[in-house]
């Protein structure tokens, strides 16, 4: 049924209490960005927090998406140590921040949640953890005879997924990643992009691509065709990609942001693996020219950046 051979299958190491960095604040992240010609600032006393320049209408700006931030007034003073003094920062922490109001930040949008995927368990507990009719779906696709294939996804732009992506997103009116950035992403990371497809026959019906960093891993793109839907097959291939993971040695896998109002479907297939929700720490605005006169403002908006 599976094409997976046994030599992938390794030991997991013992159970660490190390954060694990979002893939946005990478390694492998920023080594994609600098193949695709950009150029992101690597903090390196702060233990390398990776910092994006973007230019919106003309106007630079500094974007510090996703990263754990512990001391913020350090990070914001690095920041105008590197030449950004006059330079609007958005700030979209992994964490709670409520110190950024005091600091001169201003609150944008109000903190998202991600779900994150437990694999540092066995097998046996992770699958009990299942929510029932996440499992139901997962033993009905185990009927069905697929053959599941993984690999390093291909350097080809016009790969089905790359098409049927783009599809969707036009459909439900999102932006993901361009393909050049994910393409880019593989071409950087030898062998941390893998790409999980089920077929029915010679016909690929579902895919999932998971792309690795450090012993992390997030779900980045997927895809099931009307006949997939209707063979579970996306519960297969995540079940699958998950136990491969697990085998080699990563410890969690990041699903981004829940959105429970514009993507209900895909929220409740996220959660029903029993990953947990964890609340961001919302998005803030700082502009060091400013800060003193947007200060009081920020105070006033702390409830806004409550979880």
């Amino acid at each position: 049924m599976f094409d997976f051979l046994p030599a992938d299958v390794m030991p997991r190491p013992p159970k660490t209490d190390s954060r694990i960095a979002p893939l946005q604040q990478s390694p492998e992240f920023a080594a994609a960005l600098r193949l695709v010609g950009q150029q992101p600032l690597v903090l390196n006393r702060l233990k390398d927090t990776l910092v994006l320049r973007r230019t919106f209408r003309g106007i630079p700006a500094a974007m510090v998406n996703r990263a754990h931030i512990a001391k913020p007034l350090r990070l914001l003073e690095m920041l105008q140590e590197e030449g950004l003094r006059r330079t609007p920062v958005i700030l979209s922490p992994d964490n709670q921040v409520p110190e950024l109001a005091s600091l001169g930040a201003v609150p944008l949008m109000s903190p998202a949640k991600v779900a994150l995927w437990d694999l540092n368990i066995d097998q046996e507990t992770r699958r009990a953890a299942l929510h029932q009719k996440w499992r139901n779906r997962l033993n009905h696709a185990e009927g069905q005879g697929l053959r599941i294939t993984r690999q390093t996804m291909p350097t080809d732009p016009n790969h089905w997924l790359f098409t049927a992506d783009a599809l969707q997103q036009q459909a439900n009116g999102y932006k993901s990643w361009p393909a050049a950035l994910t393409l880019a992403y593989v071409k950087a990371n030898p062998g941390k992009a893998k790409l999980f497809q089920a077929f029915e026959g010679k016909d690929p019906i579902a895919a999932v691509l998971i792309l690795r960093h450090g012993a992390g891993a997030t779900y980045h793109l997927s895809h099931a065709t009307p006949r997939g839907k209707q063979l579970s097959a996306h519960n297969l291939l995540l079940w699958e990609a998950a136990s491969w993971l697990s085998a080699k040695g990563c410890r969690q896998l990041d699903f981004g942001v829940i959105n429970t109002e514009d993507a209900a479907g895909l929220a409740r297939f996220k959660l029903g693996t029993g990953a947990r929700l964890q609340a961001l720490g919302g998005t803030w605005a700082y502009w060091p020219p400013a800060r003193r006169l947007f200060r009081p403002l920020a105070a006033l908006d702390r409830r806004m950046m409550a979880a």
